[in-house]
């Protein structure tokens, strides 16, 4: 039971990614594991499915929100153990053609939205002297794509706050690892609208011939927010089927 006993907070939990870290964590034994998301059938769905999840109407845009969460999160446990940042939206176009309103919904929610949760769970981790923060970057973060030069920035973004608090948080001691995972073409609710031939030049592009799965990325995310990853922080984890090598 790697998560044994543990309080995890995944933002973006309600489907897709997120709801398979969620799946994973609560069946790796979690205290409890807030799912925070903005869908509440989903929640729902999910408290219904498992007794350790609770799941939370959360905007990661929502500073004071977020305040009012990590506060009842910590008078109720005293703590908070894994952060999962996975919460993310895409507004694609090429940048002639991209809108100002589509540039700043993306950096609000993929960018700034992990820099909200994490500068208000962070410095609690480092209070209780220990916790793991792990973001869900992305290979475009790494390699860039047509039509994502604002997806691309913010998960950019991403792996360079990373790395920065891998060095912040475990000043004086405290035992708090940041890592960031970088998945490649994945299956998710949002790769259904995609059309049929555009998927397979996905999975051509990879070694492994396939898409990911969202349990690919979960498993990651497990291993990185577990004992087992007591030793790694500040690292980038690709997951993407060997699409650059």
């Amino acid at each position: 039971m790697r998560m044994n006993g543990k309080v995890c907070v995944v933002t973006g939990g309600a489907r897709g990614i997120g709801k398979e870290i969620v799946t994973k964590f609560a069946n790796e034994g979690a205290l409890v594991v807030f799912a925070c998301d903005m869908n509440k059938e989903a929640l729902d769905e999910l408290e219904k499915e498992f007794k350790n999840v609770k799941g939370y109407i959360l905007n990661v845009t929502d500073r004071e929100g977020i305040k009012v969460f990590v506060e009842k999160v910590r008078a109720e446990y005293g703590r908070i153990d894994a952060l999962v940042n996975n919460a993310g939206i895409t507004r694609d176009a090429l940048i002639q053609k991209m809108s100002e309103e589509d540039w700043d919904a993306v950096i609000n929610v993929n960018l700034k939205g992990v820099f909200n949760m994490t500068q208000a769970i962070g410095p609690l981790m480092m209070e209780t002297g220990s916790g793991s923060i792990v973001s869900i970057s992305s290979v475009v973060g790494l390699d860039g794509n047509v039509g994502q030069t604002n997806y691309a920035a913010t998960k950019g973004g991403v792996v360079a706050m990373t790395k920065t608090w891998s060095k912040e948080f475990a000043r004086k001691g405290a035992k708090v690892r940041a890592n960031a995972v970088a998945p490649g073409f994945v299956r998710t609710p949002m790769t259904d609208k995609v059309p049929e031939k555009i998927l397979e030049d996905m999975k051509n592009k990879a070694l492994l011939k396939r898409l990911g799965e969202a349990e690919d990325i979960a498993n990651a995310v497990l291993f990185l927010s577990s004992e087992e990853a007591s030793f790694v922080t500040g690292q980038v984890l690709r997951v993407d089927g060997g699409l650059v090598i």
